[in-house]
């Protein structure tokens, strides 16, 4: 029997590592499309691309289209949020069953947030609800389920923070009157609209023109009902306060930007039933009211503004500014401290 003769075939041969050197450079993505967020789903991001010219004509490329994209590995752990405008690559056709690729988040003119700290388990963390909003509408039912304007109160704390103007929607107004809860939010500046079910809403829309405006609110208050009125193709699911807890069901389950006839965007958001502020600052709630910032240069240091030897009581009390606008800064700084607002845990509607 004769010896085999061994060749090079016969031989594994495994690349040194050091055969493929790495590098952080990344790709420019020149050729990247834009687009805009409408909607988040499970790791998969609808957006709207608009059509641009093609490249050496002036004709326009494809039409204003709805484009699936997914996170490419470079973002790493980037969130990416309804309102983001980003840059894609891939197939951007929007085609069904095509997925293109989000390689690049544009830098944001705003963000709200809120911190998750209605759980039990409190871990602090910013939870971003959407980016690049210019205002922010507090939908808010006077009655049925009543008004808390303790939860009001903490989400304008979060568009202080955001730095996004605020306007308050008082729904069903043919259940209550106004008037009590106007004058609470009188002080703050925060301008308002009252509107109820088949009422007109000419002045809301006066609001929204134009704007990107993200809506928010606990359940129950009407958001789903207002969307369907102001984009009738919407179809947002819309339910019931429960006549028990007088709490409404989350009938909108994700966040959801919807274009008005009129021009501008509005945000659905999911109803909450707490508003976490563990990211905002003293400092930044105070930013919030000029008129009383220069009052507070007596004040000791680390002064929370809440205790008695703050020095903003005798600012006030000397005539530099109104008292309505120090207890409305009291009130927003205490809502910092405050956990999660649950009809059940706080019956009292004007606490």
């Amino acid at each position: 029997m004769s010896k085999r003769q061994y060749d090079e075939d016969d031989v594994r041969v495994r690349p040194g590592k050091g055969s493929r050197p790495r590098t952080r450079i990344r790709p420019a993505h020149e050729d990247a499309v834009e687009g805009f967020v409408v909607a988040v789903d499970r790791g998969r991001y609808t957006m709207l691309v608009e059509p641009e010219p093609s490249r050496g004509s002036k004709r326009k490329g494809p039409q204003r289209r709805l484009v699936v994209a997914m996170k490419a590995r470079e973002l790493g752990r980037k969130g990416i949020v309804v309102g983001d405008r980003v840059a894609l690559v891939g197939d951007v056709s929007g085609r069904p069953d095509t997925l293109a690729r989000v390689v690049r988040v544009e830098p944001r003119t705003s963000m709200l947030r809120r911190s998750a700290d209605d759980t039990d388990d409190t871990d602090g963390i910013e939870r971003p609800i959407v980016a690049n909003a210019d205002q922010l509408v507090i939908v808010t039912a006077l009655a049925d389920p009543p008004p808390r304007p303790r939860m009001i109160d903490r989400i304008l704390v979060a568009a202080f923070d955001a730095e996004i103007d605020t306007l308050l929607c008082l729904t069903k107004s043919d259940l209550a009157p106004p008037e009590e809860l106007v004058s609470l939010y009188e002080p703050l500046g925060v301008p308002h609209v009252v509107v109820h079910k088949g009422g007109s809403l000419d002045e809301l829309r006066d609001h929204l023109v134009g704007r990107l405006s993200v809506l928010v609110g606990h359940s129950g208050v009407g958001k789903s009902t207002l969307v369907n009125a102001l984009v009738p193709d919407a179809n947002r699911a819309v339910s019931h306060v429960n006549a028990v807890t007088g709490r409404g069901r989350h009938t909108s389950t994700s966040a959801m930007a919807l274009e008005l006839p009129e021009g501008g965007w509005i945000i659905d958001t999911p109803g909450v039933r707490s508003f976490g502020l563990a990211h905002v600052s003293v400092e930044t709630v105070l930013a919030g009211f000029p008129d009383l910032v220069e009052g507070t240069v007596e004040c000791p240091k680390g002064c929370t503004h809440l205790g008695d030897d703050c020095a903003l009581d005798a600012w006030v009390a000397a005539g530099n500014a109104d008292s309505h606008r120090l207890e409305s800064l009291r009130r927003l700084l205490a809502s910092r401290e405050g956990g999660a607002d649950d009809v059940r845990r706080d019956p009292d509607p004007t606490t």
